[in-house]
């Protein structure tokens, strides 16, 4: 299971997901940054930003 905690991104957000494969969770987090963090344009360099951000849940705990 891969894991996206937000906060590791935007500071203060509590914010996780877990997916099976990393697009699902890039498709999760873009979702979330446009209604939580009213970000309108997602860039390149943002998602992989996110990207360099998942981990391995097993590794995470």
């Amino acid at each position: 299971m891969r894991l996206f905690e937000c906060g590791s991104l935007v500071p203060g957000c509590e914010w996780h997901t877990r997916a099976d494969n990393d697009a699902e969770i890039v498709r999760r987090v873009v979702d979330h940054m446009r209604e939580t963090h009213g970000e309108t344009v997602i860039r390149e360099n943002m998602i992989d930003n996110i990207k360099a951000r998942i981990t391995d849940e097993s590794k995470a705990a």
